[in-house]
């Protein structure tokens, strides 16, 4: 047999049945099928339905309300979708990459139909669960690593400030102080999605004595904790993003998370949650394209279908181009991180790049729907305000192509 058929025997062996119900059609998302196992399909198939059946009859009129549909909250939940049974004899995602494959398709579903319902489930599954995996002790993961897993323990990842975003290395100004077995934590948190419906805020502090960033688990009812929802926003409007006061909240010792000393120790949290953000980016995109996509093709204008004129199936090509060149970034991302390589100027350029194709996708999307890409009704609308969202948090497209430029040249940019 020669090498190339070979190669294609393999490729034969590794395709799912051509019966079997696909999950990805138009040009097969960079082949997605062929990524995931049949169990991991199974499971994304599980949450399509949910998604298309229970949460896509809700999402303009709750974005348009400026609530999250709390009703989905426990379905999604109910999942089983962060560790499911399912997958449960495979390694851990860190050592296998299928694993994380998975993962990355999970955030990209959720995704693809709402950036809100993407942001609320990976609150818990990415950004509160890589605090504790990354920040606590082996015991304190021994004893919170499953309620987080079953949402038992909801938590938030409470980092940004009212005063500071891309600068919080050293503008972090929330502080800890250390009496006894305790510490009381001052300050303020902002932009904390989530926050309202949390049991805990993993809220990071600057310890007083040394100078370095701790991270504690602060009860959300604890005495001197204040949280005000954020009103008047455009994007995201179903997340209820918080504003959170620390008037001296009293923590005890055991509720800091033992393994984060310094600032570097948060960095390496903000590493693994930019690729999960790149993946939320890529969603949209799908999400955009296949709205745009389905008004095309049903809307009529000068007596033919409007997907038939050359200017908008040019524009149709780009943003599948983009989508597929995003999942391209982030699936090779989320291999290399699988094999336990995390580095900044990979997760960076990923959130960055793919960011910067959503901005332009949802553009296109909105222009080839017209006037109506401007109402909720084509979902079109969603999508492309809630962009501009995502395209600023974890890292604006400037401060992620500094840590990508810093580690070209060696030199960094950074004001100081």
């Amino acid at each position: 047999m020669s090498a190339s058929t070979a190669e294609q025997a393999t490729a034969a062996e590794k395709a799912p049945p051509a019966d079997q119900a696909r999950l990805y059609g138009v040009c097969d998302y960079y082949d997605a099928e062929s990524l995931l196992t049949e169990a991991e399909r199974r499971v994304l198939g599980r949450l399509r339905s949910f998604l298309d059946r229970e949460a896509q009859p809700l999402l303009a009129d709750y974005w348009e309300r400026g609530e999250f549909p709390a009703q989905l909250a426990q379905p999604l939940i109910d999942l089983d979708l962060m560790e499911p049974a399912e997958l449960t004899g495979a390694p851990d995602a860190i050592s296998n990459p299928a694993r994380g494959i998975y993962q990355g398709f999970r955030i990209f579903e959720l995704a693809r139909t709402d950036a809100s319902l993407a942001t609320w489930y990976t609150s818990q599954a990415g950004l509160f669960r890589t605090a504790i995996r990354v920040g606590a002790s082996p015991e304190q993961q021994a004893e919170w690593m499953p309620k987080v897993v079953d949402f038992s323990l909801k938590g938030v990842f409470s980092l940004t400030e009212p005063d500071s975003g891309s600068d919080i290395a050293g503008g972090l100004s929330t502080t800890a102080r250390r009496e006894g077995d305790s510490w009381i934590l001052d300050g303020a948190k902002r932009w904390i999605g989530g926050a309202v419906s949390a049991d805990v805020l993993a809220v990071f502090a600057r310890d007083t004595a040394d100078g370095q960033v701790k991270a504690f688990l602060v009860d959300r009812a604890a005495a001197g904790v204040t949280l005000e929802k954020i009103h008047g926003k455009t994007a995201l409007r179903m997340m209820q993003n918080a504003h959170i006061s620390l008037h001296g909240v009293r923590v005890p010792e055991s509720m800091r998370l033992h393994n984060v000393d310094s600032f570097k120790d948060v960095a390496a949290m903000l590493r693994a949650m930019r690729s999960d953000v790149a993946w939320i980016a890529t969603g949209i995109q799908a999400g955009a394209f296949e709205a745009a996509l389905r008004y095309v093709t049903e809307r009529r204008q000068f007596g033919r279908q409007l997907g038939s004129f050359q200017l908008v199936q040019e524009k149709l090509a780009r943003m599948l181009g983009n989508v597929t060149s995003s999942l391209s970034l982030v699936v090779r991302l989320t291999e290399q991180q699988s094999r336990g390589i995390y580095r900044d100027q990979d997760s960076a350029l990923a959130k960055m790049q793919t960011s910067l194709l959503m901005r332009e996708t949802v553009a296109l999307a909105r222009e080839v729907v017209g006037g109506n890409g401007i109402t909720l009704e084509t979902d079109v609308a969603r999508f492309h305000a809630d962009a501009e969202a995502v395209y600023s948090y974890e890292g604006t497209h400037e401060i992620n192509a500094l840590i990508v430029g810093r580690a070209l040249t060696g030199e960094s940019a950074f004001t100081r």
